[in-house]
């Protein structure tokens, strides 16, 4: 009865707390508006496919290297194919890769920052130890060799930013981690006989989950910039399949007499980057637990 009654207050505040987070990032206009851009890109990931106004992968040299115009509104690559019709079907490519490559780089560091911060001792000693090697190789290097280890696929390309993602979030997560399992309601749990694992995922998970919010939404714009690195270098997605940076990198040799074949895919990862990069930096002063007592 008296661990229900816990639940059931600790519930109530993280719903008021989150409810007023969202009020706070309403009133942040800019962070605001660039959710609703991040919005159209993701519509453009889930229906861009279906909705292309020309075969993204029919090649047409007559029109090869033509400006944007009425009939083609970001021009004609290299090979004539549409750039519009790229751009949507690309962007299933790159905001999918990215996403799932966070929510798995996030789901592995979490778990392991939850056992160390809980448990510590010779496994928070191990994992932290493993954590620091990773993290002392640059993010853009260390996602490069697995990469070129693991060849090109989208698999490889998940698990590449997966691997490279995971520690931060482990450290992340162990930091919170630590001052959440000094509260009074950790110690009440831990006298009611609750189990680790519940206390883990029923109690410290929900009240450091809007801290990994804001660090995920920040690497998901990481995420992006790393997928379309390797597309670029060619350690991404196959041609001819589209894919925002190896759509520059196919681009690059006309930045002369046909900018606008590597200058469009550009401009919506920098657009897509900046998004994420805004909307973290809005949740961040939305969620800030200094703005509210902690729970």
């Amino acid at each position: 009865m008296e661990q229900q009654v816990i639940e059931e207050i600790l519930g109530k505040a993280r719903k008021r707390f989150f409810v007023e987070a969202f009020e706070r990032f309403k009133m942040n206009k800019l962070a605001y508006f660039f959710s609703f851009i991040l919005g159209v890109f993701f519509i453009m990931a889930v229906i861009g496919p279906y909705i292309t106004p020309y075969d993204p992968y029919k090649i047409d040299l007559a029109n090869a290297r033509k400006p944007p115009s009425p009939k083609h509104p970001l021009g004609t690559d290299e090979l004539g194919r549409d750039i519009l019709s790229r751009i949507l079907v690309g962007a299933r490519y790159t905001l999918g890769i990215s996403i799932i490559s966070v929510a798995i780089g996030a789901l592995i560091g979490v778990f392991l920052g939850l056992l160390a911060g809980f448990y510590r001792g010779l496994i928070d000693n191990v994992i932290m130890r493993i954590v620091d090697v990773m993290l002392a190789f640059p993010t853009i290097l260390l996602a490069i060799a697995l990469a070129t280890a693991l060849g090109q696929g989208y698999v490889s390309l998940i698990l590449s930013i997966s691997i490279t993602t995971f520690p931060v979030y482990t450290r992340l997560t162990r930091n919170v981690t630590l001052q959440v399992v000094e509260e009074d309601y950790i110690a009440a749990s831990r006298l009611l006989g609750e189990r680790s694992i519940h206390i883990m995922f029923r109690h410290i998970l929900p009240n450091i989950v809007s801290v990994i919010i804001v660090q995920a939404t920040y690497y998901a714009g990481l995420a992006v910039l790393l997928v379309s690195s390797l597309g670029f270098l060619g350690l991404g997605i196959k041609p001819p399949t589209p894919e925002w940076g190896s759509m520059i990198s196919s681009g690059r040799n006309y930045l002369f007499n046909a900018p606008h074949i590597a200058l469009i895919p550009g401009i919506f990862i920098s657009l897509t980057v900046l998004s994420f990069n805004l909307v973290g930096d809005g949740l961040r002063d939305a969620l800030d637990p200094r703005s509210k007592k902690t729970l």
